[in-house]
C-alpha cells in the first residue's frame, strides 16, 4: 500500500486523504525512540524509455518528488526541476493519472461502478489519452477567463479615457495644423533662401576673377602711363622751351610792340605833313591851276590812307617816296624865287627823317622776322615729337579710363550683391531663421513670386494660430499614446479571445469525436468480457446528455487565476460533455439499477470495464492492490 501511495503521489496526487493521511506533513517520517525524525520525504520512479513511449528524448526517464516540513514541494524530471503542471502534462500524454484505472487501491475494485457518471468519463478519458486535451482545454478556458477580465478592464479604461481624449484632440487640432504649416513653411524657406544664396554665391564667384583681372590690367596700364609721362617730360625738357626761352619770346614781343608804337608816331608825322601840304597849296603862287592842286591833294590823301592801312614797312616806304616825288613835281612847277629854297629844304629834311626812321624800322623788323622764322622751325620739330608723346599719353589715359569704367561696373555689381546679401540676412532674421542654415542648401526649383506669396500666407496663418501650449500638447500626446496602447491591447485581447474560443471549440470537437469513436470499441469489448464473467447477459456504457455548463471554477475573484489553478490536474472540467452511465442485464436476475448489484457483481462489472479499456488503449502499467 505504501508503494502504491508513492506511485500515486509521483503521478501528481495532491489530496492527502487519498494517501491515507490527513495532511502532507504526515508523509514525512516522524521518528521513533531509536531513530530521529526526518525533515524531508522523497520518492523516485524510473521508466525504461528505450522504445520512446514517453515524449522525451531519453532512454531512461526518472520522476522525483520531494516535500519538506515547511510545505515546499519540488518536482524533478531527470534531475531537472519542473512544475507540477509539467509532471501532470507529461503523464497525461502517456495515458497515466491519479483518477484513472491505472491504480486500484485495496477495497476499490468496484470503483468504476460506485463513481459518479462524470468521474467515470474522467477515468475513461485518462486511459484513452484524452486527458491531455482536457488539460489544454482547461488551460485555455482559464486564459480565456483571464483574457475576458483584462479585456473588460482595458475596454473600461479606454471608454473612460476617450471623452477626455476627444476634448484634447479638439484643442490640439489647430496646433497639429500648426506643425504641418510650419513644416511646409520651413521647406519653402529652405527653397527660397537656398536659391537666393546660391544665386548670390554664383554672382560673387563670377565677379571676383573679373575684378581681379581688371585690377591687374589697370596696374600694368598705370605703369605704362607713368613711363609715357616720363617720356613726355623728357621731350619737353630736351626741346629747350624752358623758362629762359619763354623770357626771350617776351622780349621780342615787347620790341615788336615798340615798333608798332613808332609806326603810329610816323603816321602822326604823315598827318602833319599832309596838313603842311594843304597849307602850301593854299598859300603858294604857282602856275598850276586849282584843278591840279585838288587832284594832287586827293592823291596825297589816298596815298597816306594806303600807307596807314599797310602793315608792311617796305610798302609804306615805297608809297611815301611816290608821294614825295609827286609833291616835289608840283612844287617845282609852281614855286617862286622867294620861298623855293626854304620849302625844298623843309621837305628834304622831312624826307631824310622819314627815310632814316623807316630804314631803322625795316632793319629791326628783318631781324625779328629772321629770329621768328628760326624759332618757328624749332617749334615745328618740337611739336611733332611732343605731339606723338602727348598723344601716346592721352591714348593710354583713355585706355585706362575704359578699363577703370569696366572695373567700376563690376565693383558696383559686387557691391549690389553685398547689399542684397545684407537684405537677405535681415529678411531671414525677421523670419526667425539664420542664413547660415541654408549655406549648404541645394534647391531644386528657382524662386518665383508664387513661392514668396505662399510663404507670406503661411506666416499669416501661423500668426493667427498663435503660440503652442507645450504642456497641453504633451498631455494630448501622452493621452493619445495611452489610448492607442489600450486599443492595441484590446485588439490583441479580442484576437486572443477569438483564438482561445476557436481552440476550445476544436478541443471539444476532438475530445467528443475521439471519445465517441472509442466508446463504441469499449462497449464491444465490455459486452464480451461481461458475458464471459456472468455467463451471458448484456452490458453497455452510454453517454449522459451534456449539460454544457460549468460545474465549478477554480480561482475565485481576488484569487490569481493561472498556474495554481492550472496545477490542479484534478479540477473539474469547465464544460461538461456528459457522464457515463452503465446498463447491465444479468442472466436470471432482474436488475433495475446498479445499487441492486452485490459487491462481487460490482467488482466483476468494474473489472470487465477495466479489461475492455486495456484491450482498446493499454496503459504503460497497472497497479492492482488485492483486486
Amino acid at each position: 500500500s505504501n508503494i502504491i501511495d508513492a506511485v500515486r503521489w509521483l503521478l501528481g496526487e495532491r489530496e492527502a486523504k487519498n494517501m491515507r493521511s490527513l495532511k502532507a506533513d504526515d508523509l514525512i517520517f516522524s521518528g521513533t525512540q531509536h531513530r530521529s525524525r526526518m525533515s524531508v520525504a522523497q520518492a523516485t520512479i524510473v521508466f525504461d524509455n528505450s522504445s520512446h513511449f514517453f515524449p522525451v528524448d531519453f532512454a531512461e526517464v526518472s520522476i522525483r518528488r520531494r516535500i519538506e516540513r515547511d510545505g515546499t514541494s519540488l518536482y524533478y524530471l531527470n534531475d531537472a526541476e519542473v512544475r507540477l503542471k509539467d509532471v501532470i502534462d507529461f503523464f497525461a500524454k502517456a495515458r497515466l493519472g491519479t483518477k484513472g484505472f491505472s491504480i486500484i487501491n485495496q477495497g476499490d475494485s468496484a470503483l468504476f461502478v460506485r463513481a459518479l457518471p462524470r468521474e467515470r468519463r474522467a477515468m475513461l478519458e485518462e486511459i484513452l489519452g484524452l486527458r491531455q486535451f482536457q488539460l489544454k482545454k482547461h488551460d485555455a478556458e482559464l486564459k480565456l477567463k483571464a483574457t475576458n477580465i483584462n479585456m473588460d478592464k482595458a475596454r473600461a479604461l479606454a471608454e473612460e479615457l476617450l471623452p477626455h481624449l476627444k476634448l484634447l484632440r479638439r484643442q490640439t487640432a489647430k496646433w497639429e495644423k500648426h506643425d504641418a504649416l510650419e513644416k511646409e513653411l520651413r521647406e519653402l524657406e529652405q527653397a527660397y533662401f537656398g536659391s537666393k544664396i546660391l544665386f548670390l554665391n554664383e554672382q560673387e564667384t563670377a565677379l571676383e576673377p573679373k575684378i581681379s583681372g581688371l585690377n591687374g590690367s589697370l596696374a600694368a596700364e598705370h605703369a605704362k602711363l607713368k613711363q609715357l609721362q616720363g617720356e613726355l617730360a623728357r621731350v619737353e625738357k630736351e626741346s629747350g622751351f624752358d623758362k629762359g626761352s619763354k623770357e626771350h619770346v617776351s622780349v621780342r614781343q615787347r620790341e615788336r610792340q615798340d615798333l608798332s608804337a613808332r609806326t603810329a608816331e610816323l603816321q602822326k608825322e604823315l598827318g602833319k605833313l599832309e596838313a603842311q601840304v594843304e597849307m602850301l597849296a593854299r598859300g603858294s603862287q604857282t602856275s598850276a591851276d586849282a584843278r591840279e592842286l585838288v587832284h594832287l591833294l586827293e592823291e596825297v590823301r589816298q596815298t597816306l590812307e594806303d600807307a596807314l592801312m599797310e602793315t608792311d614797312l617796305k610798302t609804306v616806304r615805297a608809297l611815301l617816296n611816290q608821294l614825295f616825288e609827286k609833291i616835289g613835281e608840283v612844287l617845282e612847277s609852281g614855286e617862286t624865287e622867294d620861298n623855293s629854297t626854304e620849302q625844298r629844304l623843309h621837305f628834304e629834311n622831312a624826307r631824310e627823317k622819314f627815310v632814316r626812321e623807316l630804314e631803322a624800322i625795316d632793319a629791326k623788323l628783318i631781324s625779328l622776322q629772321k629770329i621768328e622764322e628760326e624759332r618757328a622751325a624749332s617749334i615745328e620739330g618740337f611739336h611733332a615729337v611732343f605731339k606723338r608723346a602727348f598723344e601716346a599719353v592721352e591714348k593710354k589715359k583713355d585706355e585706362i579710363a575704359v578699363l577703370d569704367g569696366e572695373r567700376n561696373k563690376f565693383v558696383f555689381e559686387k557691391e549690389r550683391v553685398r547689399i542684397a546679401r545684407e537684405q537677405l540676412v535681415h529678411e531671414a532674421l525677421q523670419a526667425g531663421r539664420n542664413l547660415t542654415e541654408f549655406s549648404a542648401a541645394k534647391p531644386e526649383a528657382a524662386v518665383d513670386a508664387g513661392l514668396e506669396r505662399r510663404m507670406l500666407r503661411l506666416r499669416a496663418e501661423l500668426a493667427d494660430i498663435g503660440e503652442v501650449d507645450q504642456g497641453l500638447i504633451k498631455e494630448a500626446q501622452e493621452t493619445e499614446e495611452r489610448y492607442r496602447f489600450l486599443s492595441t491591447q484590446l485588439e490583441d485581447l479580442e484576437r486572443a479571445c477569438r483564438d482561445l474560443t476557436v481552440l476550445i471549440k476544436d478541443l471539444d470537437e476532438k475530445i467528443h469525436d475521439d471519445f465517441t469513436e472509442a466508446i463504441r470499441a469499449i462497449n464491444e469489448q465490455f459486452h464480451n468480457y461481461f458475458r464471459m464473467m456472468f455467463g451471458g447477459g448484456q452490458a453497455k456504457l452510454t453517454l449522459e446528455k451534456a449539460i454544457g455548463l460549468r460545474e465549478q471554477e477554480r480561482g475565485e475573484e481576488g484569487q490569481p487565476v493561472g498556474e495554481e489553478a492550472a496545477q490542479d490536474a484534478d479540477a473539474e472540467h469547465a464544460v461538461d460533455h456528459g457522464g457515463i452511465e452503465i446498463s447491465v442485464a444479468i442472466p436470471k436476475k432482474r436488475i433495475t439499477g446498479l445499487d441492486m448489484l452485490s459487491g462481487g457483481e460490482k467488482t466483476l462489472v468494474s473489472l470487465a470495464v477495466l479489461f475492455a479499456l486495456i484491450s482498446v488503449s493499454p496503459p504503460p502499467f497497472l497497479v492492482l492492490d488485492e483486486a
